[in-house]
């Protein structure tokens, strides 16, 4: 891609947050936009808020009208239908068709895709990937955010698997019998290395008067967060070095799994827990380094994802580019308001709710 390839708007629904973003040919990020989910809203209002942040990044990105619409979310998903089927970080989301929305309040085509699986080709394409050979390079890529997910590049390739959600990294089991995932199984790796999972972990020790709770700085604290355990841990609390040393353990024993089965050239992380950085990576590569096999663990690099925070919203867009014919789309944004495509919301079983305002206060 280059830079004189029209741009495209790039949105990416996390559990937690959404991100929005103008992206041209040459993967920059223009017109940053972000906004919590709120996900005990249900779909119509997010939705309503993710399309407004949509307009709002067109007109601060300043560079004309953008040509498509990239969407990243997490699955299950139906990425030919457009349909968000179930996500797991959305609980009451049900067949929500939001490329038509995203089509009817832009006019321009959209595409989806499961919202790793988009950050994995957009850091293969503008990230660390970009140092890897053009051709039957192999790259590796999870976030580790509300959830876990996966997406990968085998042979040069992007990896979608049969029915479009390929590489649940996240769901990979860790701890035969443990924590019950969103999933329905117990001991996923998300159960385990999530920022959510992270700080549950922290709370559910603290209340359960674990014998490093005496002294803990999270003690103190009202609400106990993923980045609180990390910065705690790093100052040599017992009870977060406890809850950090199993986090960086079993995601490196799934790593290493996946490093013996993929052999890969590339292992990128990314999401808000990869924010610790060598906190995160150092043990990891340890581990790693000492139990995959030797070729395996010789060829590998890991590192945090070079696009930072903006990977989904890049990933999106490289999405939209390569899957739709992309040309220059209107210039005046359309309306947010989702009632015009509440029949349509209906009709696919997705309950409506009375139309009302929100307002963030992120």
């Amino acid at each position: 891609m280059s830079s004189v390839d029209p741009p495209v708007l790039g949105l990416d629904i996390g559990g937690t947050k959404l991100a929005v973003g103008v992206v041209t040919g040459d993967g920059v990020v223009r017109g940053w936009q972000v906004g919590p989910t709120r996900p005990e809203q249900g779909p119509e209002p997010i939705l309503e808020r993710l399309l407004a942040l949509g307009h709002r990044s067109v007109l601060a990105a300043g560079v004309g009208p953008v040509a498509a619409v990239g969407i990243s979310c997490g699955g299950p998903l139906d990425v030919t239908a457009g349909v968000l089927r179930a996500p797991l970080h959305l609980p009451g989301w049900h067949d929500v068709p939001v490329v038509a929305l995203a089509e009817d309040a832009y006019g321009v085509p959209a595409a989806l895709e499961n919202d790793a699986t988009a950050a994995a080709l957009g850091e293969y394409r503008y990230g660390h990937g970009r140092t890897l050979p053009a051709e039957d390079a192999t790259m590796l890529y999870l976030t580790l955010s509300t959830g876990v997910g996966g997406g990968a590049v085998v042979g040069s390739r992007l990896l979608r698997g049969a029915a479009g959600n390929g590489a649940e990294f996240g769901h990979l089991v860790v701890r035969p019998g443990g924590r019950l995932c969103g999933c329905g199984r117990r001991g996923c790796l998300e159960r385990y290395v999530s920022g959510t999972s992270i700080a549950e972990r922290a709370t559910e020790a603290l209340a359960g008067g674990a014998t490093e709770v005496s002294g803990s700085a999270l003690a103190s604290l009202e609400t106990v967060r993923a980045e609180d355990v990390v910065a705690a841990a790093a100052a040599g609390d017992p009870l977060a070095l406890t809850v950090w040393t199993e986090t960086t353990d079993l995601l490196g024993q799934a790593l290493t799994d996946l490093v013996n089965v993929f052999e890969p050239h590339l292992v990128v992380l990314g999401g808000g827990v990869a924010r610790s950085g060598a906190a995160l990576l150092d043990p990891v590569r340890r581990r790693v380094g000492q139990q995959a096999m030797a070729p395996a663990a010789a060829a590998v690099r890991l590192e945090t994802a070079a696009l930072g925070d903006t990977v989904g919203v890049v990933g999106a867009a490289a999405v939209a580019r390569d899957r739709l014919p992309v040309h220059p789309g209107p210039t005046s944004p359309r309306p947010t308001s989702l009632r015009p495509t509440s029949l349509r919301m209906a009709s696919s079983g997705l309950p409506t709710r009375p139309h009302h305002e929100t307002e963030d206060h992120g």
